[in-house]
């Protein structure tokens, strides 16, 4: 996925009202949107070199969004608005290997019982797979990731309509797209929402699948390139 023009960088002044953030650019501090609805732990610390991309629309508001972070742990794609763009562009691209066999992609497909979207649908002649992707920007250090990063009451019933799914008799995925350079396993942030952890490994036991790609990241590009480690094991709360 191309960013155009290239982003430009600046240094993180601080991030507020969930979807705003103060960027020192070097002769101006420039207010900008940030696509995140969590915590972005480890990853809006004030002073951090940041990347954002300008949308050249003038009737925006804040034209401007952030898309990186530079953390101690590694570079950290925040905009989650990029995730189902990821995914798709890598799905057309024959770069999911789970995948491959589907000739059709739909999005935001009803869920079953009418109540809500799963993020796409895959077909061909003999199968459909619903599929819901999540942003991973959680890291922890040598090499490991989470996810969520807040209590998602979302997140939740998501989990809860894919295991529906597949108790239908549909195939069902759980896509995490991990913009973060540092991770090399994802696991499920038990101490930050229990309740999540569970009903994902409950889903997992009745044949939901849970699939982890990483993503190669710079100022001009963004791209789903490698299948990473997902490990359901239990982890106490703090």
């Amino acid at each position: 996925m191309q960013i155009t023009p290239v982003c430009s960088t600046g240094i993180l002044v601080r991030r507020y009202k969930r979807f705003l953030a103060d960027i020192d650019t070097g002769s101006d501090v420039l207010t900008v949107h940030c696509p995140n609805t969590g915590r972005m732990v480890g990853c809006s610390e004030p002073g951090s070199k940041v990347w954002y991309s300008d949308s050249n629309n003038l009737k925006r508001k804040y034209r401007h969004t952030l898309e990186m972070v530079s953390t101690s742990n590694g570079l950290v794609g925040i905009n989650t608005m990029r995730a189902n763009p990821l995914f798709s562009e890598a799905f057309h691209e024959g770069r999911i290997e789970e995948l491959g066999g589907y000739t059709e992609l739909r999005s935001e497909p009803q869920t079953l019982d009418g109540s809500g979207r799963f993020d796409f649908l895959l077909c061909n002649d003999n199968e459909s797979c619903f599929v819901e992707v999540k942003n991973v920007t959680l890291g922890y250090g040598g090499g490991l990731g989470a996810f969520p990063d807040a209590v998602s009451i979302r997140a939740l019933r998501h989990v809860n309509q894919l295991a529906a799914a597949r108790a239908s008799g549909y195939r069902a995925v759980l896509f995490f797209c991990v913009q973060h350079s540092g991770v090399r396993t994802v696991i499920l942030a038990d101490e930050i929402d229990s309740s999540y952890g569970e009903a994902v490994r409950s889903a997992v036991e009745n044949g939901v699948e849970v699939i982890a790609y990483g993503c190669s990241m710079n100022p001009a590009q963004i791209a789903v390139r490698e299948r990473l480690m997902v490990d359901f094991s239990p982890r106490a709360r703090s």
